[in-house]
């Protein structure tokens, strides 16, 4: 039996060669192997995540995985999302096919989920209109106990 965050689907809507030629980049194997890792999952991933799902099929060193996660977040493919451990999470950046969303995260666990984007909203053009200065990304993370989490509370 799997539980939920075992689920995985596929990312049928991203052309990940043609984001690549889009933003500059090469169409490496590590490059489409780790866009296809995240965009395969339903939740965000860990660089542990990404490195132990990618070394199952390649001979691959942590450096990799981690200067790969890092141009796929610098050229706006990747978008990197701050978890309540302080450690960083990878998941597809919000794109035509990818709206943005905010993330649910466990503080018991430490798993984080995608909520559905019209769970919470920030009306951006109002936050640009009363800041001064130049908003690059806004993230919405919810810290709470999962119901994994709680259903093991009760037992």
């Amino acid at each position: 039996m799997t539980n939920d965050r075992e689920k995985k689907y596929m990312c049928h809507q991203c052309n990940y060669s043609a984001l690549f030629r889009r933003c500059g980049l090469d169409n490496t194997p590590n490059r489409i192997s780790v866009m296809e890792i995240v965009g395969n999952s339903t939740y965000p991933l860990s660089v542990q995540e990404v490195f132990d799902i990618l070394k199952r099929t390649k001979h691959v060193n942590r450096v990799t995985v981690y200067r790969v996660l890092d141009i796929l977040v610098k050229k706006g493919l990747l978008e990197r999302i701050s978890g309540g451990d302080r450690a960083f999470r990878y998941g597809i950046a919000p794109n035509d096919n990818h709206r943005r969303h905010p993330h649910f995260y466990c503080k018991q666990c430490g798993n984080m989920e995608c909520l559905n984007p019209e769970s919470i909203s920030v009306d951006m053009e109002a936050l640009e209109r009363t800041f001064s200065g130049l908003i690059e990304k806004a993230e919405v993370r919810i810290d709470g106990v999962c119901r994994n989490c709680l259903r093991a509370e009760k037992k």
